[in-house]
């Protein structure tokens, strides 16, 4: 298909390295999260408040599925947690190539502490939180990526080099 899929924690950079990458590979991109807030008329926050993180999980599984009609050629950036479902890691895998963009909790912490529209982040002790949450997922994120990237420690040039030496 062609598609190059970023993966990964909240804060690891998917949505920022996916716009840097779009213009060096040519490519437009494609950002889940942004599409089912299209979608649904309203923001994931509302959607989590309203209707529960399960409505909001099936709406990422759909969005998949469409996105497998037809796209090609795509950047796609998805939420931190559609590759915890192992349906969605499947349909990832048919929709391209997918890139684990691997963030330590200390970096992830760094660089969401102040962003308050992250529904999972909210309450007590953000940064246990997240400690918690990266290691529940990070196995999850691995069986899903054909390439995984450690983003700690380098700037967005870096980065995208080594998804270029990876691109097929």
């Amino acid at each position: 298909m062609g598609n190059v899929i970023l993966i990964g924690f909240m804060g690891s950079g998917k949505t920022t390295v996916g716009l840097r990458l779009s213009y060096r590979l040519r490519r437009t991109v494609i950002d889940t999260d942004k599409e089912i807030e299209k979608e649904e008329k309203r923001t994931i926050s509302d959607i989590f408040a309203t209707d529960g993180e399960a409505y909001f999980r099936d709406r990422e599984t759909d969005c998949l599925r469409r996105l497998l009609n037809g796209t090609t050629n795509q950047i796609i950036s998805v939420g931190g947690g559609l590759p915890l479902r192992e349906e969605n890691r499947t349909l990832l895998g048919e929709l391209g190539q997918v890139f684990y963009l691997c963030a330590s909790a200390e970096t992830i912490y760094e660089r969401v502490k102040h962003d308050t529209s992250r529904p999972l982040l909210q309450g007590d002790d953000p940064k246990s939180k997240i400690e918690r949450m990266i290691k529940e997922r990070d196995d999850r994120y691995r069986a899903a990526a054909d390439v995984v990237i450690d983003v700690n420690n380098k700037d967005f040039e870096q980065i995208l080099c080594e998804i270029g030496e990876h691109v097929r």
